[in-house]
């Protein structure tokens, strides 16, 4: 709750610094379909081992994780929804100043903040079970499914160029754009994971450990063709790019034996999503 916090606060913050611009600012929504590319990785699922027995037994430690899996991670198509604020810069004023050169215009700033959903269905899952003395049990397979999201706020530095300029629109009424820039991105994720021994066919682990959530750092990059119809009227074509590495760790009941088992997940997202936009300008 206390990072939603200076969420809201810093939103508030950007929204105000936009706001008392007063030539080109924008408000825009949009709406599109959304992807990751691959989240898939190899983890480690950690089950509680026995303590060593009393000397004089000989005792060898166990030396690998007693499951070592892996998995694609394909992602289903979802929607994308979000908003933007910005501006350019231009010789009319940003912040009450009127000194910025002529060439400036081709530049400006905007944030935007996205939310979407991230599913991952019924991928295979596969590897090893060993016994605490590292000796291999068995090959283990089945699935892993997971459900969860993205809220991206994004603080985009913008480069545009100008076509087909009239009266209306001096800039020009096509506006081809490019930007970058860095993101925090809240995230969660809810896995399911459930395998069987290879050999024997019967459950050997079933955990549906609940939802962990992250708040990163992310790279952000669009681009995008932006049509002015009216003077205060635009459509806009985009493009989103969104990379990050968040990190999750989870521990729930195995099923399959009734031992608490624990396992960390770091996958890479690489998100795109292509969407539709509105704006109005100021």
């Amino acid at each position: 709750m206390k990072k939603i916090g200076i969420l809201a606060v810093l939103l508030a913050m950007a929204f105000l610094f936009v706001g008392v611009a007063s030539a080109e600012m924008y408000l825009e929504g949009y709406l599109g379909a959304s992807q990751a590319v691959n989240m898939g990785q190899d983890l480690t699922v950690r089950e509680p081992h026995a303590p060593p027995p009393p000397p004089p037994v000989p005792y060898t430690p166990p030396t690998v994780p007693d499951f070592h899996l892996n998995y694609d991670g394909r992602t289903d198509v979802t929607v994308i929804g979000g908003v933007k604020v910005g501006t350019w810069f231009v010789k009319e004023g940003v912040l009450g100043w009127s000194g910025y050169p002529d060439w400036a215009k081709y530049f400006g700033f905007y944030t935007d903040f996205s939310y979407q959903r991230l599913y991952m269905r019924n991928q295979r899952l596969s590897g090893t079970d060993v016994f605490d003395d590292g000796t291999l049990a068995s090959y283990v397979q089945g699935t892993i499914k997971s459900e969860g999201m993205a809220a991206t706020w994004a603080f985009m530095f913008a480069g545009r160029y100008g076509f087909f300029p009239d009266n209306e629109v001096p800039f020009g009424r096509l506006q081809p754009y490019v930007a970058v820039g860095p993101a925090i991105m809240f995230t969660s994720m809810k896995p399911k994971l459930n395998t069987v021994n290879v050999s024997t066919g019967l459950p050997d682990l079933q955990m549906s450990p609940g939802t962990d959530s992250n708040a990163i750092i992310a790279l952000a990059v669009d681009a995008g063709i932006r049509y002015m119809a009216l003077k205060n009227v635009s459509f806009d074509i985009s493009f989103k790019y969104r990379y990050a590495q968040p990190s999750f760790s989870y521990s729930g009941v195995n099923g399959a034996n009734g031992l608490v088992d624990s396992f960390t997940l770091h996958p890479t997202y690489n998100l795109f999503s292509g969407q539709i936009g509105v704006a109005y300008h100021f």
